[in-house]
């Protein structure tokens, strides 16, 4: 049989195929054999499944769960099948026939992750992965209609983005490099080129963390821009998060659904976000019994309280100079405070995105350089930009998974992504 003539499971769930044969393949997701007939559960890379029926034969014997099979048969309707259609069986041929399959109900959370590589086919994680890719497609459109560029910063580098202390180093020839926390500091020299810049790559972080939103390795989604001030690129944050939101609530609401999300809960989110000043955030949390003072920053906690009963997301803007990284710029009005803002996704997920207005200034971020304990040799390629023809910009990254998390409804950040890495965890 060519392969022009097999049908995904989701193509023929329609009434234009009743009556007709159809030719699936796939994996045997369910499988029930009585005295006379047998029935199947065929799952493939589509989103549905169906039920397939014929008499239970000697053939089947060799039938297991997850055995991968060709099928063909007559499709009739009825409403209590999986979909709403079922496959009258004329012809089955086994590809492969599994040995037991060692996933089965009710094993814990750990197992689960050390058969990583088999329980990818759960309708749950393939849900999940369907959605991740679709919110990229999304991503990228919207960058496209605001004619944004994408490029490919590197992932070696020789100096810290963010901090010293959570760095993975990395043997480089004959020298010491580190995995990449972030592109931005590449992307900023993009800008002088091409203006408005983003791009997608994986981020390293060694933090020793084990609540439920953080990986050691992420996709980590950027966007930097010149002649851009803070509200400018919270503009552009606010158009991303409700472009996708809104695209994935009309073309991914069955996967959503599966994964016990609303699809409207995503189709109602409005532009402009709430902004908070980081000073009411701390007296809030503080009057709600999380005490925290001004100038910590917030922790897991407190961004689920903030949000916690929202359905939208929100800015907390600006933040103390303490807790912020040597490129942000401090605000003209108020020396200890930066030009930034985080955003926290609604129902408690925290954290999405960080971003802020870049300093611009050389002898400024030189001195914040020094203060943070680093070396302004290792960053002199940096400090050229300002140097030659330096501009106001801005930017700011998106934790991919993060996002994914809140709209997939997941309890732990580790379900979006396909193989996680953490901690405690490099395997599979």
């Amino acid at each position: 049989m060519n392969d022009e003539n097999y049908k995904q499971i989701s193509e023929i769930f329609s009434d234009d195929f009743v009556g007709k044969e159809v030719f699936l393949k796939g994996w045997v997701y369910r499988l029930r054999k009585q005295k006379e007939n047998s029935f199947i559960t065929l799952r493939d890379g589509s989103f549905d499944v169906i039920q397939a029926v014929l008499p239970t034969t000697q053939k089947l014997e060799e039938l297991t769960r997850e055995s991968s099979i060709n099928i063909s048969g007559i499709l009739e309707k009825d409403d209590r099948a999986p979909g709403g259609y079922e496959l009258k069986v004329r012809d089955l041929e086994i590809i492969h026939s599994s040995e037991d399959f060692p996933i089965q109900k009710d094993f814990s959370t750990e197992f689960l992750n050390d058969v990583r590589h088999l329980w990818l086919r759960s309708r749950k994680l393939q849900s999940v992965m369907k959605v991740k890719s679709a919110t990229l497609k999304y991503a990228r459109e919207y960058f496209d209609q605001i004619n944004w560029i994408e490029t490919n910063p590197p992932i070696l580098n020789r100096s810290a983005c963010e901090g010293g202390s959570t760095l993975f180093k990395v043997e480089y020839f004959d020298e010491e490099a580190f995995l990449s926390q972030s592109g931005q500091l590449y992307l900023e020299a993009l800008i002088y080129s091409l203006e408005k810049v983003w791009s997608l790559t994986p981020s390293f972080r060694a933090e020793k963390s084990k609540t439920p939103r953080h990986l050691a390795e992420y996709w980590h989604l950027e966007g930097e821009a010149a002649w851009h001030n803070l509200d400018d690129i919270l503009k552009v944050e606010e158009g991303l998060i409700k472009n996708v939101a809104y695209n994935l609530s009309q073309n991914q609401h069955k996967e959503l659904e599966l994964l016990g999300r609303n699809p409207k809960d995503l189709s109602d989110i409005k532009t402009p976000f709430d902004k908070i000043p980081y000073g009411k955030v701390i007296a809030f949390l503080n009057k709600q019994g999380n005490f925290i003072k001004f100038g910590d920053d917030l922790g897991t906690d407190d961004e689920r309280k903030l949000t916690e009963g929202s359905k939208q997301p929100i800015f907390i803007y600006g933040a103390p100079m303490s807790i912020k990284p040597f490129y942000v710029k401090i605000n003209p009005d108020d020396q200890n405070m930066g030009l930034s803002a985080d955003l926290l996704a609604p129902e408690g997920y925290g954290e999405l995105t960080t971003g802020g207005q870049r300093e611009d200034n050389l002898d400024s971020i030189v001195r914040r350089i020094k203060q943070e304990g680093f070396d302004p040799k290792d960053y002199s390629w940096y400090l050229d930009l300002r140097k030659y023809g330096s501009v106001p910009h801005s930017g700011f990254g998106l934790g991919v998974e993060r996002m994914i998390r809140w709209v997939c409804n997941l309890d732990h950040i580790r379900d979006a992504i396909p193989f996680p890495r953490t901690m405690k965890r490099s395997y599979p």
